[in-house]
Formats: structure tokens, C-alpha cells, sequence
């Protein structure tokens, strides 16, 4: 009768797909220090990127951090044994999660992530990069993202397609392309990857919704240490590496040439230069 999910988010597409077979399915969040869930979804205000609002009995507040913190009688006593994890955990009767999050003008509590990923914008604007990554890539076309925003007035994004994905896509509307960067650069797929990226900012406050992107000539590369085997992404590497483009999005350029290799068909490969467009989200 009942279904639900809670932990990492699952992707957009799986929730969907399980609704659409007639299982009710709902997103929850808590823990154990909470004595099991204490938000939740009702079944008749399901949302993708919330957990619901707080159930009877329960009070949640976001504090100076960003941190949620939750009271309720249902909160625990304290850790056995172990004071100073328990004084910790604890203030003024109020839980201190370790997420990060805000509530809704309407009550509905948005888990982002552990309050240790938190990163600000140039005018304090609280985000967590892993959050919008993650949702950006519940959509089949995108394999990999970096949001980027720490410091800068407002965030952007460097994408890459999902090739296999994409080019199917491409195909099916007779738009033909002899490599990965050249695909990376259709005008069709610019305006697919922007309408992804619509789709996610929808979900976000105003201050933290991405402005624009870069549709990356190449993957993220395990081999260039871009990402780690399990495709996590190596930020710093990312940033480091990738500096002009980044200069270029937020120097106001429409474009930033990059030196790319390129794999053909053919299974040769070249070096050439590409320019890649800067696009408006």
C-alpha cells in the first residue's frame, strides 16, 4: 500500500517509473538519532526534490549554517557511553543532523547534503555543488558535471554529454556529427543540455539556479585524474585544468577556444583547436 525512499536521492527517472507503474512511491528523510523518519512526503504532495514536510510533533529550523536541526519527543537521549559526541549532537534540545538544507515558503523540507560540502557564492549565497551535480545527471544526456560558484557572483556549469546517449538522440534527427567534440558543439545539443539545466533550476532558490554552461569538448577522464574509478568527481583537478574555460565563462566571453584531441570513427585520433560556445541557461 505504501512505498518509500530515503537516503541518496535516486534518480528522477527511477521515481517516475515506479510511480508510473501504480507503486505510490514517496521520499522521506531522518535518522537513527531521530528514532527512524521524522519528514515526510503526503501522498498527495509528491515532489522530486523534497522530502516533505516535517511530520506531527516534529520542528525543524535551518540554522546560521545552514545546518537542519530537528525537535521533537522523539529525538534521543544521547549517545551511551559517550558525552562529548552526545553535547555535540545536541543543543538546547535541538538535533544537529550534519545536513544541510532549507525549508520551503510552503513547509516543504530540501535536504542538499552534508553541511561539510557546503560551499558560498561571493555574496553568501549557501550551496552544495554535489547536490545540483547529482540532479543534473538524473537526465540520460548529461554523464558528468562540475557546478561551479564558490567565490563568483553567480554559478555555471561545465557538462559533458553522455555519448552514447546523445548521439542516438542526434541520429534519430539526422544530425550528424564526426566526433565527440563535434557533437559536444551541435546547436541541438547546446539546447538540449540547456533545457536540462532548466529543468534542475526550476527546483532551486532563485540566487543558486545555474546562468551558464560549457558543453565540454571531451569526458572527464580517470586517466587524466579528472574523476576517481567510481566517477567521483576530483574538483580541484577539474578547476585546475580547466581554468580558461572557467575564466571565460566568468570573464562575460561568448566563447573560449580550447587545443582538444579528438577520436574519429575511424578509431585515429587528432589534435585540433575547437571553440566552445558559452551558453545562456
Amino acid at each position: 500500500r505504501h512505498a518509500f525512499t530515503g537516503g541518496e536521492a535516486i534518480g528522477e527517472d527511477t521515481f517516475v517509473f515506479y510511480r508510473a507503474l501504480g507503486v505510490k512511491l514517496r521520499q522521506l528523510y531522518g535518522q537513527t538519532e531521530g528514532s527512524a523518519y521524522t519528514a515526510m512526503q503526503s501522498p498527495d504532495e509528491v515532489r522530486l526534490h523534497t522530502v516533505g514536510r516535517p511530520l506531527p510533533g516534529v520542528d525543524a529550523r535551518i540554522s546560521d549554517s545552514g545546518e537542519i536541526l530537528l525537535r521533537s519527543g522523539s529525538i534521543f537521549a544521547g549517545y551511551f557511553g559517550n558525552d562529548a559526541a552526545t553535547a555535540e549532537a545536541l543543543e538546547d534540545g535541538w538535533l544537529r543532523t550534519g545536513d544541510a538544507g532549507y525549508i520551503e515558503p510552503d513547509g516543504h523540507l530540501v535536504v542538499l547534503g552534508r553541511v561539510s560540502e557546503v560551499v558560498h557564492t561571493a555574496v553568501g549565497e549557501r550551496y552544495i555543488p554535489n547536490y545540483i551535480e547529482n540532479r543534473l545527471k538524473f537526465s540520460p544526456f548529461i554523464k558528468d558535471v562540475a557546478v561551479l560558484g564558490k567565490g563568483r557572483d553567480r554559478l555555471a556549469a561545465i557538462v559533458c554529454i553522455d555519448r552514447e546517449t546523445v548521439s542516438h538522440w542526434a541520429e534519430l534527427r539526422g544530425i550528424s556529427a564526426i566526433s565527440y567534440a563535434d557533437l559536444s558543439q551541435k546547436p541541438e545539443v547546446l539546447q538540449l543540455v540547456g533545457e536540462a539545466l532548466r529543468r534542475v533550476n526550476a527546483t532551486l532558490p532563485e540566487p543558486l539556479r545555474l546562468r551558464q554552461f560549457v558543453s565540454l569538448h571531451k569526458e572527464f577522464d580517470a586517466d587524466d585524474g579528472e574523476i576517481t574509478r567510481t566517477r567521483k568527481l576530483r574538483r580541484n583537478v577539474v578547476e585546475e585544468r580547466y581554468a580558461p574555460i572557467i575564466e571565460a565563462i566568468y570573464g562575460g566571453q561568448r566563447s573560449v577556444a580550447v587545443k582538444a584531441q579528438v577520436v574519429y570513427e575511424t578509431g585515429e585520433t587528432g589534435v585540433t583547436e575547437r571553440e566552445l560556445a558559452i551558453t545562456e541557461v
